[in-house]
């Protein structure tokens, strides 16, 4: 029987933290599914692939740890849902002189009479009354500094976080034609590499909550 929604997550590390949820897939039976899903777009893009063809769930929700852009407005140690979900640095060039996939004229997929995917993709919405930031923005290599994530918020606007797997999983279920839900944990400030200063568990505690209840409402 196929499940009624597939809960992926990136790392064994998060996987671990997410007690409730992981509690509540045991106690669903075959009706929710929860599988790792891989560090980074290329591992989640392919897993994720595999795995909707083969369990063809009726849903997908990935849930992790992001990065906040604005922790006045998306504050460390909470969760949040997106409405769309983005990638960047897929094109050419760096800097003043980057060109994306738009720019070039090189979507990433298109087929027939579809309009192109280029670097954006809509998301489920997630159920009134939960927290629903603008947009995510999923990027090969994590923002190394304060100028770096500016450079991309600038690039994006109306990004709120930035995580590695969002885009990649989001393209995989467009192409089977899955529903996908993105919720994430707020860990750190994009850019901030001394992990003194994150909050991963908060930020798993407060998604594990967020998912649970958006599975089990």
């Amino acid at each position: 029987m196929a499940p009624r929604a597939l809960v992926l997550v990136p790392t064994a590390l998060e996987r671990a933290r997410l007690t409730g949820l992981g509690e509540l897939v045991e106690a669903a039976g075959p009706d929710l599914a929860l599988e790792l899903v891989g560090f980074g777009p290329v591992a989640a893009a392919a897993r994720t692939a595999a795995l909707v063809a083969r369990l063809a769930p009726e849903r997908v929700l990935l849930v992790g740890i992001a990065g906040s852009f604005d922790t006045e407005a998306l504050e460390l140690g909470s969760a949040t849902g997106f409405e769309d979900v983005a990638i960047d640095d897929l094109g050419a060039g760096r800097g003043d002189g980057y060109l994306d996939p738009a720019a070039l004229g090189l979507p990433q997929w298109q087929a027939g009479d579809a309009a192109p995917i280029y670097e954006r993709l809509p998301l489920e919405p997630v159920p009134p009354g939960m927290p629903a930031a603008p947009m995510l923005l999923t990027v090969p290599t994590a923002s190394g500094d304060a100028g770096h994530a500016a450079e991309r918020a600038a690039r994006h606007p109306g990004a709120a976080a930035e995580d590695m797997e969002g885009f990649a999983v989001a393209l995989a279920c467009y192409l089977t034609g899955t529903p996908l839900t993105i919720l994430r944990g707020i860990s750190n400030r994009v850019g901030e590499r001394d992990k003194s200063s994150w909050r991963i568990a908060d930020a798993l505690t407060a998604v594990d909550r967020l998912a649970v209840s958006l599975l089990h409402p």
